[in-house]
């Protein structure tokens, strides 16, 4: 099982970036998967979240109207797309899989957002 994640860098504020995550190893389109970032010196939070392309997508309030999670279940591939990034959405971002007591993470992508 993997999940790869990738598109991090560095961004001034009011930029755009979009990362990548590369399922393989697991039945991804039967998978519930997420978007969580993790902040320096915090814990993991959720950012984004979608079970099946079109199917129902979830975001706290910090990011709504800014962040867009999307699949492609015939390429096994999760994306979000972060426009008007601040400060703020700095962190190691990472892709997330759950079904049932299953659970998978990637190895994180930094994004970091300069003021």
């Amino acid at each position: 099982v993997q999940l790869v994640e990738s598109g991090g860098g560095l961004v001034q504020t009011g930029g755009s970036l979009r990362l990548s995550c590369a399922a393989s190893g697991f039945q991804f389109s039967r998978f519930t998967m997420r978007w969580y970032r993790q902040a320096p010196g915090k814990e993991r939070k959720l950012v984004a979240g979608m079970l099946l392309p079109g199917g129902r997508r979830d975001y706290p309030d910090s990011v709504k109207g800014r962040f867009t999670i999307s699949r492609d279940n015939a390429k096994n591939m999760l994306y979000l797309q972060m426009n008007n990034l601040i400060p703020e959405d700095t962190g190691v971002y990472y892709c997330n899989a759950i079904y049932g007591s299953l659970a998978y993470w990637g190895q994180g992508t930094q994004v970091t957002v300069s003021s």
